[in-house]
């Protein structure tokens, strides 16, 4: 029998190597590994895990990031924008939303869609509301880009921009200046103040009021 040998340089096929290691961390590693993107593209334990060390860097949440990131270079720079989840500040790790030996989806997230790992934080998102905004319900990452963002709130982008994606700006014209119906050339429209749908829409997210039917209470 061959010695099996681990990391990057090792001749010794990823599949013996992660089975050497299952052997043993099988309650770690659950049932799902081998449904997963990781064990699909034949990332090999010994990719992410060091062993024989004091404390496994993959492990420690402020050094962990910076493992992913040596693969998941897009998401690593987009935790380096001006707002973005406090990964940076080590109070939050990739682990805290993706299940990297389990998850179902494609993106390992620890829950079956995206809006329930967000809510297992944004608690107050969640609803049941009166009055949802039918994005909201949907997916959280039609507004919010996940890793981070140039935009307030991790916005994928500006008001009214963002909003106008979905929602035509026939009635609310809201680029400044305005040549619109009803309005003479060059006049501001008298919408969207600051050039923003929060502005008077705040209510984003879903209302319980029993007047919020446009999201403003």
């Amino acid at each position: 029998m061959s010695v099996v040998r681990f990391g990057s340089g090792s001749d010794t096929p990823v599949a013996t190597q992660n089975g050497m290691c299952a052997a043993c961390h099988q309650k770690e590693i659950g049932t799902g590994w081998h449904a997963t993107a990781h064990a699909v593209n034949e990332v090999a334990c010994s990719s992410c895990h060091r062993s024989h060390t004091g404390r496994d860097p993959i492990l420690k949440t402020s050094t962990q990031p910076d493992l992913c990131g040596s693969c998941h270079k897009i998401a690593r720079m987009d935790e380096h924008r001006a707002f973005a989840h406090p990964i940076d500040a080590g109070k939050m790790s990739c682990t805290g939303c993706h299940d990297v030996h389990g998850g179902s989806s494609d993106t390992l997230l620890k829950h079956k869609t995206t809006n329930e790992t967000c809510f297992e934080c944004h608690a107050d998102k969640r609803g049941p509301f009166v009055w949802e905004h039918a994005p909201v319900a949907e997916d959280c990452t039609t507004c919010h880009a996940p890793h981070g963002s140039i935009h307030p709130g991790m916005l994928k982008a500006r008001g009214p921009m963002l909003c106008q994606s979905c929602h035509s700006e026939a009635g609310h014209p809201s680029l400044a200046p305005v040549a619109a119906a009803g309005l003479a050339g060059g006049q501001r429209s008298p919408y969207v103040l600051g050039q923003n749908c929060l502005n008077c829409h705040s209510q984003v997210h879903g209302s319980n009021h029993p007047s919020g039917s446009k999201l403003m209470r």
